[in-house]
């Protein structure tokens, strides 16, 4: 199999499930900021491997948002075709953000001010994530479909991953600290 098929070479991308638009459609360019975003928790995840706790949760990210991509990249006739969990981002992967947000959150005293990222490696790259994620969270607040959780769940994913970064620091460099 190649890894080139020829038939974006239109301008035209693929749905799932069949479909195609135009490679600058609100769809392409919100789950593209989502493969991105995916791809920046991937070099936090390699940058943060000697933490076999934070690696399991940011690979189960990863995968989730395989399943937000599904749900962005359909067209609206074939979404009675989505599963939940598996293809349609459901309200249980919204409510293990926030499991995961309260339970590392608890680990230490939530910064009161701005966060100047960059004392730490792995949590630097996490604040690089968490804003790829907003940008995502941003383009697809047009694409989503109506009453999709995918903005949800990016939403949460964003306070989760600046949660782990936090968390990774140990303790957070804030801008007031810094400037007194």
């Amino acid at each position: 199999m190649k890894i080139y098929t020829r038939k974006g070479d239109d301008g035209t991308t693929g749905l799932y499930f069949g479909g195609r638009v135009r490679k600058d459609d609100l769809a392409p360019m919100a789950y593209g900021d989502v493969d991105e975003a995916q791809s920046a928790i991937g070099v936090a995840r390699a940058h943060g491997r000697d933490s076999a706790e934070l690696n399991e949760v940011l690979i189960h990210i990863e995968r989730d948002l395989w399943i937000l991509m599904a749900d962005l990249a359909t067209a609206d006739e074939n979404r009675h075709k989505l599963e939940p969990g598996a293809t349609l981002v459901t309200e249980e992967m919204v409510d293990r953000l926030e499991t995961l947000i309260d339970t590392y959150s608890a680990r230490y005293e939530m910064p009161r001010e701005f966060i100047v990222p960059g004392e730490h490696l792995t949590a630097s790259y996490l604040d690089l994530a968490r804003a790829v994620v907003r940008r995502a969270e941003r383009s697809s607040i047009a694409a989503a479909a109506d009453g999709s959780l995918s903005v949800k769940y990016l939403n949460r994913l964003s306070d989760l991953l600046f949660t782990l970064a936090r968390w990774q620091e140990g303790q957070s460099v804030t801008a007031k600290s810094v400037i007194d």
